[in-house]
C-alpha cells in the first residue's frame, strides 16, 4: 500500500472519529445557506432571529423558549411580540444584539454585511445565514434550523406536513392555462412581481396556474404596460390594508386603464395574507390553500 493511500486512509479514520466524538458530546455542526460551516458544542438554547421567516420556523419547531430576541418585523406567532425587538436589515445594531447574550444570530441576506458578521463573531456570537427564495430552499432552511436546535425529527415532520399539503392541492388542481399576476409592490410605489424561481411562482403551479411573469427571474420590477399587455386571468396582491381609504382589491379594480383586464372585469382580484405568502416559512402551505380556494371560488 502506497504512503499516499495510507495517509488518505488515516485522514478518513480521523474524520470519522471526529464525527463520532461530535455526536457523543452533543455537538452541532451545520452549513448555512452561504456555505459557511458553524460548529457549536451543543444545541442552541439562546438565539436571536432577525428575519420573520426564520422566527416562524423556530416557533413551528417548538423552539420559542430559546428565542431571546427578534428582528423588528418578526410578528408571528403573537407570542414573539413579548420578546425584545432589535433593528434588522441595513439598520442592524451589533450592540443591541450583544446585550441579549445570544449564542447564535439567525440572519438573512439583507443584513449580512461582512463587517456586521465579523463584529458579531469577534464577540463570540455565531452567525448563521439564511437565504430561501424557493420552496425547496425553505425546506433547506428548516433542516438547518432544526439541526441548530437539536430538532431534526421535528424539522422533518414540518417539511413532510408542508409537502403533504402541496401534494393534496396539486392533486386537486388541473392545469387550466390561466395566468396569475402577483403584485408584490403596488402601482403607487412602482410595480414589482414574483417571477420564476420564487415560491410564489411555485404556488401558482401547484394550483394549476401559469405565472404571467414567469420570464422574469426572481423578484423584479415591471411596468404597468407589461401588466396590461399580458392581461392576466387572476391578480394576487400582497398589499396590506390599514383601515383607511380603498382596500387593495378596490384600488386595483378602480385603476384607470385596467378595467378591461380579464382579472379586473371578472373581479378575480385577491388580497392574500401578505405574511403567509411572502415569507419562506411553514405558512407557505396556508398560502397555497388560500390561493387554491380563491381560484376555485371558495373564498368568503
Amino acid at each position: 500500500m502506497s504512503r499516499k493511500i495510507v495517509s488518505l486512509f488515516l485522514a478518513l479514520l480521523l474524520m470519522l472519529g471526529m464525527t463520532a466524538a461530535l455526536a457523543e458530546n452533543g455537538a452541532v455542526a451545520v452549513t448555512d445557506m452561504y456555505g459557511r460551516q458553524i460548529t457549536l458544542s451543543e444545541p442552541v438554547t439562546r438565539i436571536v432571529a432577525l428575519t420573520p421567516a426564520d422566527c416562524e420556523i423556530l416557533c413551528a419547531l417548538g423552539c420559542g423558549q430559546a428565542l431571546v430576541g427578534r428582528g423588528a418585523y418578526c410578528d408571528y406567532p403573537a407570542s414573539v411580540l413579548e420578546l425584545p425587538a432589535v433593528q434588522s436589515g441595513a439598520e442592524t445594531n451589533v450592540e443591541e444584539i450583544l446585550a441579549l447574550n445570544p449564542q447564535v444570530v439567525l440572519m438573512g441576506d439583507m443584513a449580512q454585511s461582512k463587517e456586521l458578521v465579523n463584529a458579531l463573531e469577534e464577540n463570540g456570537v455565531h452567525v448563521v445565514l439564511s437565504d430561501a427564495n424557493s420552496i425547496e430552499e425553505t425546506y433547506t432552511a428548516i433542516r438547518m434550523i432544526g439541526a441548530l436546535m437539536g430538532k431534526d425529527d421535528e424539522a422533518q415532520a414540518l417539511i413532510a406536513d408542508m409537502q403533504n399539503t402541496f401534494a393534496e392541492i396539486a392533486a386537486k388542481s388541473e392545469s387550466t392555462g390561466k395566468t396569475v399576476y402577483f403584485e408584490v409592490s403596488p402601482l403607487q410605489y412602482g410595480l414589482w412581481t414574483a417571477g420564476s424561481n420564487t415560491f410564489m411562482d411555485e404556488l401558482a403551479t401547484i394550483c394549476g396556474l401559469t405565472n404571467a411573469f414567469a420570464d422574469v427571474e426572481g423578484w423584479g420590477a415591471i411596468s404597468e404596460e407589461q401588466v396590461l399587455a399580458r392581461d392576466p386571468d387572476y391578480i394576487v396582491t400582497i398589499s396590506m390594508y390599514f383601515g383607511e381609504g380603498p382596500t387593495p382589491v378596490e384600488e386595483i379594480l378602480g385603476r384607470n386603464g385596467w378595467e378591461n383586464l380579464k382579472a379586473v372585469s371578472g373581479a378575480q382580484v385577491f388580497n392574500a395574507d401578505s405574511n403567509a405568502v411572502s415569507r419562506p416559512g411553514p405558512r407557505l402551505k396556508d398560502a397555497a390553500v388560500e390561493l387554491f380556494q380563491f381560484v376555485n371560488g371558495q373564498n368568503d
